[in-house]
């Protein structure tokens, strides 16, 4: 049985961009301590995959929501069909996230710019109002949101995406203010992770680069980010709210 502090028992958690990397981890870690859990991403397959493995695993209830929470109203409908079949959410993970590369700042088309914060940034101000109004009417229900050191360390080969996390931190205290006392809402900031995505990554480079930023001097581990994602969910976390937890390996300095 669970630690009675990290206990989701009889919970409903969502998770965006929950099909793959630190999403699926923290999916399959919810699952683990009893949560049922709605898996949330662009591809219905991929979110389907991953709702199976949580149910055979773990054998709790398991959803798949294909949505691409870029837009607005697929993060309306999202919302309410994640009520709809789960009944309820008491947990809320906005992890969808993007960084695409490009050659330089004055080539950063409008159009690559808009995406990075409708995904990182508009995405879960909409998640978050619309769950997080539920959540206090309901009087309860925890948001999590998977931020980046970008944010307080921004790099030039990350820019936009930078900026949307750190908005995407003044998010957090706004909604922690906006729904207390019921609902608790808390930052992730994410240092480098060997996910699927750092396969863009010239790995020889960044790996060098922590040798010098990193108090551990390497990326994460996927599976390394759910115990803090499993803390701000849990009751152990019942007097954090509007907190920004790295999970980083000590970085310092920029990345990229």
């Amino acid at each position: 049985m669970p630690d009675p502090l990290f206990d989701l028992s009889g919970q409903v958690a969502l998770v965006t961009g929950g099909s793959r990397g630190l999403g699926r981890q923290i999916v399959l870690g919810f699952a683990a301590h009893g949560a049922s859990v709605v898996v949330a991403s662009r591809k219905q397959q991929a979110c389907e995959e991953v709702a199976a493995e949580a149910r055979a695993r773990h054998h709790v209830d398991a959803w798949a929501i294909g949505a691409n929470v870029s837009h607005w109203e697929q993060c309306d409908e999202l919302a309410e069909r994640a009520y709809r079949q789960a009944g309820r959410v008491d947990v809320l993970v906005n992890n969808a996230g993007l960084s695409p590369l490009y050659p330089s700042l004055t080539e950063i088309s409008e159009a690559l710019f808009d995406k990075v914060f409708a995904v990182n940034l508009k995405g879960p101000f909409r998640l978050g109002t619309l769950i997080g109004e539920r959540m206090a009417a309901a009087g309860s229900g925890a948001i999590i949101n998977i931020s980046s050191v970008e944010a307080a360390s921004p790099s030039p080969g990350a820019l936009p995406y930078a900026a949307a996390k750190a908005g995407l931190d003044a998010l957090t205290l706004g909604l922690a203010r906006a729904y207390g006392p019921a609902v608790r809402v808390n930052t992730i900031m994410a240092g480098p992770f060997l996910t699927d995505i750092s396969k863009a990554w010239d790995l020889d480079a960044v790996t060098a680069g922590l040798q010098h930023s990193s108090a551990l001097r390497r990326a994460g581990r996927p599976e390394e980010i759910v115990g803090a994602a499993l803390y701000l969910a849990s009751p152990s976390a019942s007097f954090t709210t509007g907190a920004t937890i790295r999970v980083d390996g000590g970085v310092h300095g920029t990345l990229f």
